[in-house]
């Protein structure tokens, strides 16, 4: 038996090298392989410390996010990887990367969903969330037991190279600014709808982005936690496209809003100039009236609740 202590990158160059085994004589026409040369089992040790044991070469890999993508794709693994959560953004890797990249199945637009990760045919999951507590034990991530019924080796990446006080500073700044303070050793799986909210634009912080691309942020949250969270959008000073459902919100936070109705971009402006009583009757059905803010002068809609469009 093999073994390889591995972290980081590494863990991957050992999981790929766990998947090289023969594909000629000395396997069988699934490229599993055979007889005592193959050189198997294998054992990998991840960045947890956690010892997993290969019997058979890795063939279908399932990745958490496109680090965890870019990664594979760069040591030559594109023809392995059968899915995918968090997708690489456009732009986000170089053109040769994108075009593999864009022909990985998708699973999942952020967290893969339990029943599709398992239901995934694959053999190894490549995990980056780990040590944020992205493998837990409720209902919206498989425990070990499941992963192990459906076949599929978990391999641990740590989301930090390692333990870099620089790093960690700006994971607790950024905790801070959304509202989290001494949430930093919280499990994700253990906060509430709202706080998880708050964890994944803290995240997004802590990058560090010129552009931010938050999907409805304010879901789950309480109006107080509303108002600050988007107050904190707007005081970042860098580019945010955000997509919110509450058009009185949107009109108070953004300079400029972009109304879609059926997949067809309608209406492009400063809030004042698309939020007007004719488009809210067209692409919402709602009769409603739009005054001026009391206190802030931004568009504010008054809705008719007595009448249906």
């Amino acid at each position: 038996m093999s073994g390889r202590r591995t972290c980081g990158g590494l863990v991957v160059l050992g999981l790929l090298a766990a998947a090289c085994g023969p594909t000629g004589s000395g396997a069988d026409p699934d490229g599993r392989p055979t007889g005592s040369a193959a050189g198997f089992p294998v054992v990998v040790e991840d960045c947890a410390g956690v010892r997993t044991t290969f019997d058979a070469p890795v063939r279908r890999i399932v990745t958490s996010n496109a680090s965890g993508l870019e990664l594979l794709l760069r040591l030559g693994a594109s023809d392995r990887v059968i899915g995918t959560g968090f997708p690489p953004g456009r732009g986000a890797l170089p053109k040769g990367l994108a075009a593999q990249a864009a022909a990985v199945p998708v699973l999942g637009r952020t967290v893969i969903p339990k029943e599709r990760l398992l239901g995934s045919g694959a053999d190894a999951y490549l995990e980056a969330f780990a040590s944020m507590g992205g493998t837990g034990d409720d209902n919206t991530v498989p425990g070990r037991e499941e992963y192990r019924a459906a076949g599929i080796k978990v391999v641990q990446l740590r989301a930090f190279a390692g333990e870099d006080g620089t790093d960690r500073a700006v994971v607790t700044r950024a905790l801070g600014q959304v509202g989290l303070a001494g949430y930093g050793n919280r499990r994700f799986s253990a906060l509430s709808g709202g706080e998880r909210q708050r964890a994944l634009l803290a995240r997004a912080f802590a990058q560090d982005p010129d552009v931010l691309v938050p999907d409805e942020p304010t879901n789950h949250l309480d109006v107080r936690h509303q108002v600050e969270l988007l107050s904190l959008l707007r005081a970042q000073g860098r580019t945010t496209l955000v997509s919110l459902h509450d058009l009185d919100a949107a009109a108070s936070v953004c300079d400029r809003l972009h109304v879609l109705h059926e997949g067809v971009l309608v209406a492009s402006g400063t809030p004042l100039e698309v939020l007007t009583p004719a488009l809210l009757a067209e692409v919402f059905g709602v009769r409603a009236a739009v005054v001026e803010h009391p206190l802030t002068g931004d568009p504010l809609i008054a809705f008719d609740h007595r009448s249906a469009m």
